[in-house]
């Protein structure tokens, strides 16, 4: 990871770290970040959990249907 990601992450109040343990809880697969829309995305279960004051709401009701 570079240290602009880290810097854009930590500006949208998402620790990296938090991206690197958390999986999505349908698929258990990897999430990757739209820092723009604040969402984790998760293309196996085609959801986007959104991420709220910082804190990603990682519950299959909340999150928002993708296509691919």
């Amino acid at each position: 990871m570079t240290d602009a990601t880290d810097n854009a992450r930590r500006a949208a109040g998402l620790d990296p770290k938090l991206l690197e343990i958390l999986v999505c809880p349908l698929t258990k697969a990897t999430l990757s970040y739209d820092a723009e829309r604040q969402e984790l995305i998760s293309k196996p279960a085609k959801l986007a959990y959104p991420i709220r004051d910082g804190i990603p709401i990682m519950l299959p009701d909340e999150a928002r249907p993708i296509e691919d």
